[in-house]
C-alpha cells in the first residue's frame, strides 16, 4: 500500500478537516469538567469572602471582650489655658485649673568678642556652667578654639545643662546660654574658665532668670520647675499652654463603648449581607449565588443565630436588654435611647454582659469562641475550602486523563484516515488501470 504523506492526498478527500471536526467534538467531554473546575474556584473565593467578615466580627467581638474598655475616662477641658490626658490610675472629677505663670528657662550670655571663627583661647582649660539649684557642670575646652569651637564644645556635652547658640549684636559675637530644663532650679546663672579668660559672663545685662510654673488646682497651689505638671490630679498630665482659667473633667469614656458596640452590631450586619449574596437567587434572571444551598454556611448562620439568640448570666442577660434586637431579615437594629441609657448608667452590668467572669462566658467571649471553632484546620469554612481544593485537585487529574484519552482517539482516527487514503488512492491507481486498458482493448477491437 502506497504510503500518504498527508490526508486526502490519495483519495482527494478533506480528511484533515474531518478529523478537526472530530477533534472538537472530542475536546467537548472537556468542557464539564471545566466547569465545574470554574464552579469550584469561585466557592472558594467566596469562602474566603465569608472568612474575611467572620473575622471582622469576632474582631468587633474583641474589642467589647476587654474589660479595661469599661473603665476608660475621657478628659474634657474646657479653656485655652491647658490640655489634659488621663490613665488608668484617674478619678472621675471637675477640677478648675488656674495657670498664674508658665516655667521658663534661664538665659545668658557673654561680653562680646571681635569673630566667631578666629582662636580666641591659648591653652585647654575647663569652662564651669553655675546654675541657680542644680549642680555646677565642667566642658572641657581645646587649646587654641574659637567662639564657634566653645560653642560646639558645650553643645556636644550632654550634661553641660545649657544649649549654646552665637548672637551678633551690631558690633561683636556673644555666646548665648539657654538652659534645657524650664524651671528655676535649672536655671543658668553663670560661667567662668579656669584659664585665662576669653570672655566674661554678662550677667548685669543679659541674666534672664528660669521660673517654675505657678498653678491652682481647686484653689490648692501648686508649683512645678516643667510645664507638663504630673500628680497634681490623680492620673492626669496638666499641660500648661498659657497663663488663664481652664477647667477639667474626668469622666467613663461612654463614647469608646458605643463605638465598641456599634462596631460589633454593623460587624453582624456586614456578615449578614456577605452570607446573604452568597446564597442570593434572581427567579428572573437564574442567576445564583456561589454558595446557594451550601451546607457549610447553613452551618455559619445556625451557629450565629444560636449565639446571639442565647443568653448570659446577670443583670443584663439578653443582647435586647441593652437596646439590640434581632430584626426578621435576621440583622441586629440598635434602640439608641436604651444603648445609651445602659452605657450612662450601668458600664459594670454592660461589662459583665458582653465580658463575662472568664474570656468565654459573657456575649462577647461566646462569639469569639464560635468564630475561632468556624475558622479553624478543622472548622467549617475551612474544611469547606479545604474540600473544594481537593475537588479542583481532582478535577484536574481528571481533565489531564481524559485529555490523553482524546489524544489517543484522535490518534487512532488519523492512523485509520491515512490508512482509507492509501486504499483508495490505491483503488483509484487500479481504476485508472483499468479504464487505460479497456481504452485499449476497445481500440484494438476497432481497428479489426
Amino acid at each position: 500500500m502506497a504510503s500518504i504523506s498527508s490526508l486526502g492526498i490519495g483519495s482527494g478527500l478533506d480528511l484533515n478537516g474531518l478529523l478537526d471536526q472530530l477533534k472538537e467534538a472530542e475536546e467537548e467531554k472537556l468542557v464539564p469538567i471545566i466547569e465545574q473546575q470554574e464552579t469550584q474556584k469561585a466557592k472558594i473565593s467566596a469562602y474566603g469572602q465569608l472568612q474575611s467578615a467572620l473575622s471582622a466580627f469576632q474582631d468587633s467581638a474583641d474589642a467589647l471582650n476587654d474589660s479595661a474598655l469599661y473603665e476608660s475616662l475621657s478628659t474634657n477641658v474646657g479653656g485655652e489655658a491647658i490640655t489634659a490626658t488621663a490613665d488608668a490610675e484617674a478619678q472621675p472629677g471637675s477640677y478648675n485649673v488656674s495657670v498664674e505663670t508658665l516655667a521658663t528657662r534661664g538665659t545668658l550670655a557673654s561680653d562680646g568678642v571681635a569673630t566667631a571663627d578666629e582662636a580666641i583661647t591659648t591653652d585647654p582649660q575647663k569652662l564651669t556652667l553655675n546654675f541657680a539649684g542644680s549642680p555646677s557642670q565642667e566642658v572641657d575646652i581645646a587649646a587654641d578654639s574659637s567662639l564657634e569651637d566653645i560653642r560646639d564644645a558645650i553643645n556636644a556635652n550632654e550634661d553641660a545643662g545649657v544649649n549654646a547658640t552665637i548672637v551678633n549684636d551690631g558690633t561683636d559675637f556673644r555666646l548665648a546660654l539657654s538652659s534645657r530644663e524650664t524651671g528655676a532650679a535649672a536655671s543658668i546663672e553663670s560661667f567662668s574658665f579656669d584659664g585665662t579668660a576669653p570672655f566674661s559672663a554678662d550677667t548685669d545685662n543679659t541674666l534672664q532668670s528660669g521660673t517654675d510654673a505657678a498653678l491652682n488646682v481647686n484653689g490648692i497651689a501648686i508649683t512645678s520647675s516643667t510645664n507638663q505638671v504630673e500628680g497634681a490630679i490623680q492620673g492626669v498630665t496638666l499641660n500648661l499652654q498659657e497663663e488663664g482659667e481652664s477647667t477639667v473633667k474626668i469622666e467613663q469614656d461612654t463614647l469608646a463603648v458605643r463605638e465598641a458596640v456599634t462596631s460589633f452590631v454593623d460587624a453582624y450586619n456586614d456578615l449578614k449581607g456577605t452570607m446573604g449574596e452568597l446564597t442570593s437567587f434572581d427567579a428572573e434572571t437564574g442567576a445564583a449565588g456561589e454558595l446557594l444551598g451550601d451546607s457549610a454556611i447553613r452551618t455559619v448562620e445556625s451557629r450565629m443565630r444560636s449565639v446571639l439568640s442565647g443568653g448570659v448570666e446577670g443583670e443584663f442577660s439578653m443582647l435586647s436588654d441593652i437596646g439590640i434586637s434581632l430584626k426578621t431579615d435576621g440583622t441586629l437594629e440598635i434602640d439608641s435611647d436604651e444603648l445609651d441609657n445602659a452605657i450612662a448608667n450601668n458600664q459594670d452590668a454592660l461589662s459583665a454582659f458582653f465580658v463575662g467572669s472568664s474570656d468565654e462566658t459573657g456575649m462577647a467571649g461566646q462569639v469569639n469562641t464560635m468564630v475561632e471553632q468556624l475558622l479553624s484546620a478543622n472548622g467549617t469554612v475551612t474544611g469547606a475550602i479545604t474540600g473544594a481544593e481537593n475537588s479542583i485537585e481532582s478535577l484536574g487529574e481528571r481533565y489531564t486523563r481524559m485529555e490523553q484519552s482524546i489524544d489517543q482517539t484522535i490518534s487512532r482516527y488519523r492512523t485509520q484516515f491515512g490508512q482509507l487514503d492509501g486504499i483508495i488512492a490505491q483503488m483509484n491507481q487500479t481504476s485508472s488501470y483499468l479504464n487505460q486498458q479497456f481504452d485499449a482493448l476497445d481500440a484494438q477491437l476497432g481497428r479489426d
